[in-house]
């Protein structure tokens, strides 16, 4: 088992070779058809994230590629489109699984991970000792070669919001709670009206690749992003 660790290497190795990218939607927002000839939107982009990303100029050259006109006022748009990116970096694919579900606001789980063949604490390479030096010698380089393949997952998690202009005004109640100190939960409630039909959503893209690099990884983020929130509109 002490030489297992260069065969799982090449496995993965040869498993995760090509650059995969994905990218997926919490939930799936339906525009009104009959209104798709109003062309006008505003940007909302926000990076709250640790990461220096910008995704504005690809959403804009895709929306106008499409015949969209990016207006500077709010107001004068028929769509107002949100974003606020908020993780970028490696990723634990199990918790992305869980980032996805919790949907548009819902809490982040994603743990720096990659899967790392020979280069834990429970690595052969830790376990020798100076008995077992001289019998493992010559299985060293395979070990070595298999600490140094790595399943890496890099994702970009996006909050998505779409504002779109209704003809007749639409109730509308808010409702928000959060914690005052550690033994108080305040809740806070308004109501009111609004001419714009809100969708939200949650968008994961990810990177995966052996070895995969952050500043490789980020370009195809980026583009993967835009590409499904402005197919969107």
């Amino acid at each position: 088992m002490l030489f297992h660790g260069g065969c799982a290497a090449t496995q993965i190795a040869l498993e995760h070779k090509n650059l995969e990218i994905q990218s997926k939607m919490s939930a799936t927002i339906f525009l009104d058809v009959e209104k798709r000839q109003e062309k006008t939107v505003y940007l909302d982009i926000k990076n709250t994230s640790d990461k220096e990303v910008d995704v504005q100029l690809l959403i804009k050259a895709r929306l106008e590629k499409s015949g969209y006109t990016i207006l500077p006022n709010a107001k004068d748009a028929f769509y107002i489109l949100q974003l606020n990116i908020l993780q970028v970096g490696k990723s634990d694919p199990s918790a992305l699984r869980d980032a996805l579900g919790a949907g548009f606001g819902g809490p982040l789980a994603c743990a720096v991970a990659g899967t790392v063949i020979g280069a834990n604490s429970s690595s052969p390479l830790r376990m020798f000792n100076g008995g077992a030096i001289g019998g493992l010698l010559g299985g060293a380089g395979e070990m070595i070669s298999g600490a140094l393949v790595k399943n890496v997952t890099y994702s970009m998690i996006t909050d998505v919001r779409i504002l779109e202009r209704t003809d007749e005004a639409a109730a509308q109640q808010v409702e928000s709670s959060f914690a005052q100190g550690t033994g108080t939960q305040v809740t806070q409630s308004s109501q009111g009206t609004t001419t714009r039909h809100k969708f939200q959503t949650r968008v994961v893209s990810t990177a995966n690749q052996v070895n995969l690099k952050f500043e490789e990884a980020v370009p195809q983020l980026q583009a993967q992003l835009a590409k499904s929130v402005a197919s969107i509109l």
